[in-house]
């Protein structure tokens, strides 16, 4: 199973002003340039702006809500003091409470990706913020390619089902397998999630990872899958994919992270689009707890802002659309009965059926015991073809010879006969 995580382009500190976040249109200055009185930092985060963040905070922060990263756990940087309620570790490799990044080379791949849903910020109002600052977060820790003996599918099931036991109203899942279908375990666990009202954001990759079309989980129905897009809005060429199971698109490019040991670095990534949106279901379940799950991902993608150049609804780039938090959090949108993004139930009654009602044949475990064979015909002796059989005798030449010696008989009569009526002719000429 092939891992692609973020396309980290740049691990710069936030800070420093380099090429790699100079100004967009539209978007917040670099360091450099930011405003008197702003951080420099948070003038990096054009995407409060440009996605309807913090308008949608003058609603909601996402108090009450609670989001689990399964991703390769969260630091113990500042940023996240007081955010992190739990976590536990499923890789065999981490702390027993989620908190010890694994791996050598994606260790903080976890934390980049929860500051962006769920950061607190520094005390004194600066360093990085995420979308949901005041929702709780539970860090589920997973090892990438040999990091774990445990099969990573396995790492996955047992993160949900954790992540669901523990209260988690959204699951944010950073990473994709490169392939449409996915394990069967697979099934049962993202179904637990769905049952239990929770909501399943993921990333749908990145092109410059070699991810060409989305891969599992952005195929998994009923999940949220997100694209990617660079700060002007436009699809991005390298930290996205296209499919047509994506539902929205966030920010991919020039995004902050917050490293586990707290320095602040700027990455690409739909694995930074997709806690982006995660933070605004956060949003939204904290100003609407009535909703469900499926109402929650009806609102994000139907109060989307439209991309330039985005054909009809779903989009293979765009899904239905960019994200826009305050529209998700105010809008007035219709409640819905079903998850538009799909039934994973259905999916397995109708995909999975076919295993079912014809498994692969096994073998037998016991002796088993066969009636027995007829006795055989006893053989015949072999005899000239040119010789009478007891067949041809009786019904060959006996009936011939019976219906010869018949015709014989009757022609003898009749020759008799006729001998007769000429003597009888002859006996009354003379008589005259």
């Amino acid at each position: 199973m092939l891992l692609a995580l973020a396309l980290l382009t740049t691990v710069t500190p936030a800070a420093a002003a380099t090429p790699d976040v100079a100004p967009t249109p539209g978007v917040a200055p670099t360091p450099g340039q930011a405003a008197p009185g702003v951080d420099p930092v948070r003038a990096q985060e054009y995407w409060l702006e440009s996605s309807g963040v913090r308008e949608a905070w003058a609603t909601t922060r996402g108090k009450g809500t609670r989001i689990a990263v399964i991703d390769t756990g969260i630091g113990r940087a500042p940023e996240f003091d007081g955010a992190v309620v739990g976590g536990t570790d499923v890789s065999g490799a981490g702390s027993p409470d989620g908190r010890t990044p694994v791996g050598a080379v994606d260790a903080n791949h976890g934390s980049w990706v929860a500051s962006l849903a769920a950061s607190r910020g520094l005390p004194d109002e600066t360093g990085m913020i995420g979308v949901a600052p005041e929702a709780e977060l539970l860090s589920v820790s997973v090892g990438f390619g040999a990091t774990s003996q445990v099969p990573f599918a396995q790492q996955i099931a047992e993160g949900i089902r954790w992540s669901v036991d523990n209260g988690a109203d959204i699951i944010n899942l950073s990473f994709t397998t490169n392939t449409l279908d996915w394990d069967k375990s697979w099934d049962d666990a993202f179904l637990y999630a769905f049952e239990n009202d929770v909501v399943v954001i993921v990333a749908a990759g990145n092109r410059g990872s070699g991810t060409a079309r989305v891969g599992a989980p952005a195929t998994v129905p009923g999940v949220l899958s997100v694209a990617g897009v660079d700060p002007s809005g436009a699809a991005s060429l390298e930290a996205s994919t296209q499919g047509i199971t994506i539902g929205v698109a966030a920010p991919s490019e020039r995004l902050l992270g917050v490293s586990a040991d707290g320095q602040v670095v700027v990455w690409n990534g739909t694995s930074g689009a997709a806690p982006l949106v995660a933070g605004i279901a956060a949003l939204v379940r904290s100003a609407h707890p009535e909703l469900d799950a499926a109402n929650v991902i009806n609102r994000i993608i139907s109060t989307t802002k439209r991309a330039a150049g985005m054909g009809s609804a779903p989009d293979r780039l765009y899904g239905y659309g960019l994200v826009d938090a305050a529209a998700a959090v105010t809008a007035s949108v219709p409640t819905v009965t079903e998850n538009p993004m799909g039934d994973l139930a259905e999916w397995i009654r109708v995909h999975r059926r076919a295993a079912a009602e014809n498994p692969e044949p096994q073998p037998s475990q016991g002796v088993v015991e066969l009636p027995a064979l007829p006795p055989a015909d006893a053989a015949r002796t072999a005899v000239s073809p040119l010789l009478p059989t007891v067949d041809t005798l009786l019904y060959g030449s006996l009936p011939l010879l019976a219906g010869t010696v018949a015709a014989i008989l009757v022609s003898l009569g009749v020759s008799a006969a006729v001998r007769r009526i000429r003597l009888g002719r002859a006996d009354r000429a003379s008589s005259r």
